[in-house]
């Protein structure tokens, strides 16, 4: 929904409103009647699941038959592709204000992560300079940038998901003086914001300690840093953390 009012792909009474009162109503649409209808399966009513495609149409800025063919379920990757397909373009999964241009017109899903093609060269050739320039650190060897050296990672096994959340919460219960700070951007596709709060939300910590959780919000991706304006928030942010988070004196 974000991604589709950044780039102007809803109707023009939506995309007036602010991005926090926009995302405000369909935060509530999501945890409210969109999860109820999803929950019911093939036994929601028709009329019913009709409601429920034009709204997750008019929120996404797709079309109600895709929504309808997606069986109300629209995967990220395919978004990405479909959002701005009449203009020729793919937006970013990591950044979905970055856009990007393809040959495969007609496939269901993109080629690549066109935010991930604009950041990673630049970051990449940026680390290998300061390494030998600044640091004199001389080597042939390859540098590789997220994780590449390590091969695949291991999900685990069997009919599971990965979810770091059970350790997050015995962490917290052994330590209580333990503070969690999540910085999320409203344009993030990797890590939505909203699946931050609902995994804090159900991680079964005691309500003593739901206040060592903290989460600030960006108009930026992933990595919101790449822009001035978060990248000034987020300073600020964390200074703010860490100073009601250290010991004084």
């Amino acid at each position: 929904a974000a991604t589709a009012w950044y780039h102007g792909a809803l109707a023009p009474g939506l995309r007036r409103r602010s991005l926090a009162r926009f995302l405000a109503e369909v935060e509530a649409f999501a945890l409210g009647d969109y999860a109820r209808a999803l929950m019911q399966g093939d036994r929601l009513p028709a009329k019913e699941r009709a409601r429920i495609a034009q709204t997750v149409a008019r929120y996404t800025g797709l079309s109600v038959d895709y929504v309808e063919r997606a069986d109300l379920r629209v995967e990220i990757w395919k978004f990405c592709k479909e959002l701005l397909r009449g203009r020729g373009l793919v937006v970013g999964r990591l950044d979905s204000r970055l856009t990007g241009q393809e040959g495969r017109a007609v496939a269901d899903s993109p080629e690549g992560d066109p935010s991930m093609a604009a950041i990673r060269p630049p970051y990449t050739a940026a680390f290998n300079d300061y390494v030998r320039r600044q640091l004199g650190h001389q080597t042939d060897r390859t540098y590789e940038i997220l994780g590449g050296a390590y091969g695949k990672w291991d999900w685990g096994k069997g009919n599971q998901f990965t979810d770091t959340a059970g350790a997050l919460r015995q962490a917290l219960t052994r330590n209580p003086h333990l503070k969690v700070f999540v910085a999320s951007g409203y344009y993030d596709l990797a890590t939505p914001f909203v699946a931050c709060e609902y995994t804090f939300s159900h991680m079964g910590i005691p309500a003593s300690l739901r206040g060592n959780l903290e989460i600030a919000y960006y108009e930026s991706g992933h990595m919101m840093y790449i822009e001035s304006g978060s990248l000034g928030k987020l300073k600020e942010d964390v200074a703010g953390f860490l100073a009601r988070t250290l010991p004084r004196g």
